[in-house]
């Protein structure tokens, strides 16, 4: 039998709140995010700017739940040193670093725009 939507949705906001308790960089990207939202704000960025800063805090967080549950499922598969379980999970926090970095990009080259035209920086 199919499982109904609010299940659906309950087990998809306990996989995020168990991704969030147990993994560690979480810490970082969080607080990296919310700092995004807020300086966002106070350099009234405009709406086409706020959704790419919305959709790249989103990607990174994603991708950190993604490496999260593969790094888990690593470990239930078998827990002595496998060179194919070490590469996948090595592509896996890959793919967070890339998202990061290129989160990080978006953002300085908004921000930077943003500060260079409150500054009178360029016309």
């Amino acid at each position: 039998m199919p499982r109904s939507w609010p299940d659906k949705f309950k087990s998809a906001f306990r996989g995020v709140w168990l991704a969030i308790c147990s993994e560690r960089s979480f810490a970082i990207h969080l607080p990296a995010a919310a700092a995004v939202g807020i300086l966002a704000a106070i350099v009234d960025v405009s709406l086409m700017e706020a959704c790419i800063l919305g959709l790249c805090a989103t990607i990174v967080l994603a991708a950190e739940v993604f490496n999260t549950a593969i790094e888990r499922l690593a470990r239930e598969i078998s827990r002595e040193e496998r060179p194919g379980l070490a590469a996948a999970l090595d592509m896996a926090s890959g793919a967070v670093l890339l998202c990061s970095l290129g989160a990080a990009a978006i953002g300085a080259a908004i921000f930077i725009h943003r500060l260079g035209t409150r500054l009178g920086w360029w016309s």
